[in-house]
């Protein structure tokens, strides 16, 4: 027990005896040096100041994006379950739900090249070359239809990059302009004689409802329903149909179908996804699937006779968004005309 007490002592001993160094400054460490400053700067500024030396394009990109990124945020940039949406929105800030994306709504480019430079990807920050950072950059730049698929962004071209909501923000004058509104002392209890709901959140539905038992009722119904979908029989891997097609042709049309597979499905047991089952597409009319709600804009495209011959579907392929402007499609499209001839003849393999 002794041993122990004087264990105790000589600490405390020691802890008054340090006493007076931790009196004002600890005088631990030193002040860093501009160069250890700089090894960890890593910021971006709106102007371009701090952009490395550097290219990228949007072919290397999707490459880089498909192997680092497409895992949260989809193949297309158009995310996966709650990760976030990085293409899309355009129009929507003015809605009651907008939808705000690198597109849409980031009013500088260097805000994206900064974010996934210094924070992508996830897990793994800081581990891509500077020339993949600005490849993945210019791939979500083309899958916000900013930009063509045969552009190279590099420090050199960085500002003249558009970014739609530029303007779209001010500058934070509330230091001046609201000072009425401060008080010396904040009211931290009692502040008002009562508090009530006077305004519901009508699209994000946060607002808490009084009808406990009706909300748990529908909670406990969509459960299930998530349930009986968990239990369903996934559709059936689609067999091809024999007929006479390029085997080689329908093997690299197969691998490429993959990109596609997220939303459509072929083959017997297909079922509709975001979009539409693709057998017989081939040489068939426009928005004739059963079942399927289509865009406006494809709607108007079938009333005007549009037919999915190759040489129309492998426009649309191609470029989706430009081929048919308000499609719903998120696909940004093929590049390389051997993809896309691969593909019809692959979808031709699931005739009617």
């Amino acid at each position: 027990m002794s041993k122990y007490r004087n264990l105790i002592v000589s600490t405390a001993a020691a802890l008054v005896l340090a006493a007076p160094a931790f009196a004002g400054q600890f005088g631990l460490g030193r002040p860093a040096l501009p160069e250890e400053i700089a090894a960890w700067d890593k910021d971006v500024a709106p102007d371009g100041t701090g952009l490395p030396a550097g290219s990228g394009s949007v072919e290397v990109g999707e490459e880089v994006f498909a192997e680092y990124c497409a895992i949260c945020h989809g193949d297309f940039a158009e995310g996966v379950d709650n990760w976030p949406k990085l293409a899309g929105g355009e129009g929507t800030l003015a809605d009651k739900d907008p939808l705000k994306t690198v597109g849409s709504y980031w009013p500088h480019l260097s805000t994206t090249w900064d974010y996934v430079n210094r924070s992508m990807p996830f897990g793994a920050a800081q581990t891509m070359s500077t020339d993949d950072v600005y490849a993945i950059v210019a791939y979500i730049l083309y899958s916000n239809d900013l930009v063509d698929d045969d552009f190279v962004l590099s420090n050199e071209n960085f500002l003249d990059v558009e970014m739609p909501n530029a303007g779209g923000f001010i500058v934070d004058d509330r230091e001046t302009s609201e000072q009425h509104f401060w008080k010396a002392e904040p009211c931290m209890a009692d502040c008002k004689d009562s508090v009530e709901i006077t305004m519901r959140a009508a699209v994000l539905d946060v607002t808490p409802e009084e009808e406990k038992a009706e909300s748990a009722a529908m909670a406990e119904d969509h459960a299930a329903a998530v349930v009986e979908e968990a239990k369903a029989e996934p559709a059936p891997e689609p067999e091809p149909v024999a007929v006479a097609l390029d085997p080689e042709l329908l093997k690299q049309g197969e691998k490429v179908f993959k990109k596609c597979k997220a939303c459509h499905q072929v083959g017997e047991g297909a079922k509709h996804r975001t979009g539409p089952i693709l057998n017989g597409i081939v040489g068939a009319a426009a928005g004739a699937v059963d079942g399927f709600k289509y865009s406006k804009p494809m709607k108007a495209a079938a009333a005007d006779g549009l037919v999915w011959d190759e040489t129309e579907l492998g426009a649309f392929l191609a470029k989706p968004k430009k081929y048919m402007k308000g499609t719903k499609m998120s696909f940004a499209g093929l590049k390389k005309d051997a993809d896309i001839e691969a593909v019809i003849t692959y979808l031709k393999s699931y005739s009617d």
